[in-house]
This record gives structure tokens, sequence and C-alpha cells, in this order.
């Protein structure tokens, strides 16, 4: 195992970069990523098939879909309507998005399994009210380059020197702030501490050595 220090997870207080758009409200995780492009053994690939089914139609010409717009194209900043992400709880979903190259979602709700697996991936999902939703998609639509800031220490998204409340579980910011966003390896970074304290306890026999 690697150093410790080496295992740190990234602190996130903010992620910037250009946005693209994504209307609709109720966009399942079917939508986002196909079931049948959920057969693969790791998660390598899957943002090949991001939003597959509205972005070509069944004779393989694409459909316009802002995933494919030039002018979105290196976007890190994903702007989504109400209730993103609902349906099955498949974390193929946010995967896919981020090898896409997406890093942070504003929208204007989240289903709550989305929203957790985006928070474990170290993708920070906030939301901002209908009205300054609308808002910061007219401004990147109308500048597609302008950059998008998420700032989860002021609790912001700002965009053209205007600037948007933003919301989010203080539990889920605080993981993400601290760098505490992926639970198995912060398990695994602190194994050494976990082994020395449960070989310190009466209670806890033989630990040390099925650890190992």
């Amino acid at each position: 195992m690697s150093d410790a220090k080496d295992s740190v997870l990234e602190k996130i207080e903010r992620k910037s970069g250009r946005a693209v758009p994504v209307d609709g409200d109720d966009i399942d995780t079917d939508r986002i990523i196909p079931a049948r492009f959920m057969k693969c053994i790791t998660f390598e690939g899957l943002e090949e098939h991001v939003f597959e089914d509205v972005r070509t139609g069944p004779d393989g010409q694409p459909l316009g879909h802002p995933f494919d717009d030039p002018r979105y194209q290196g976007a890190k900043v994903l702007l989504v309507d109400r209730n993103f992400g609902c349906g099955s709880s498949r974390e193929h979903a946010p995967q896919s998005i981020q090898r896409w190259g997406i890093e942070a979602l504003v929208g204007e709700s989240f289903a709550e399994i989305f929203f957790g697996n985006c928070t474990t991936l170290g993708m920070p999902a906030v939301t901002v009210s209908k009205e300054d939703l609308a808002r910061l998609k007219e401004l990147v639509k109308s500048e597609p380059r302008a950059e998008v800031i998420v700032d989860l220490e002021e609790m912001a998204v700002i965009c053209r020197d205007q600037r948007f409340p933003a919301r989010m579980p203080d539990s889920a910011r605080k993981t993400l702030t601290e760098g505490t966003w992926d639970a198995t390896r912060t398990l695994l970074v602190a194994a050494s501490a976990i082994r020395s304290t449960a070989e310190r306890l009466p209670y806890v026999t033989g630990f040390g050595e099925a650890a190992r």
C-alpha cells in the first residue's frame, strides 16, 4: 500500500470551467446511460454512451444534443433542471457524466441516490432556485465560453460577474471540502490506525491476523 499522504483525497472547495446546459425535468438514469451499456466490468468507456438514446436516432444520425454541440465541448459544469438523476440507483450514471469530463453539476434539484453517488465521486452537485437556474442557462447559452464557478466555501455559483446562492446538505459539503468524500479510500488510508485501535480493544480478537 502506498504512503497515506499519497492517498489523501482532494479537498474540493471549488470547481470551475465552461458549462453545458441540458434542458428537461425528470431526466432519469436510464436516459443518462441506457441499461444495455451496463454490462462492463469496470466503468471505463461509459462516457462514449452518455445520453446515447437522446443523442442519436435509430439510423445513427445525431439529434443535436448539447453534449454534441461544438460550443460546449470541453465543458466541466453541467446545468440541469428538476429531479435530475431520478429512476434506478445505478452509479453508472454519474460515472458516465464524470468520465465525459464533467466535474460539477448545478441544478434545480437532484434525485437523492444520484446526488449521493455524485458526492462519493468527488463531483459536487449543488442546487439553485428555478429563476437563478434559468438566468444561469441564459448566460451560458449566450456566451458558451463563459466560466462558471461552483464555490463550496461561499456556497455560490458565479458566472460573468453574477452570483447565485447555492445549496447543498452540510454533510455532503463537509465531506467534499475536508477531502473525505470516498469512504472506502478514507478507511484504507486509516488502515494502520484502525488496526492499532482494534488490537487494543479487549473484545476484538484476531483482527490483526484477519486484516493482513
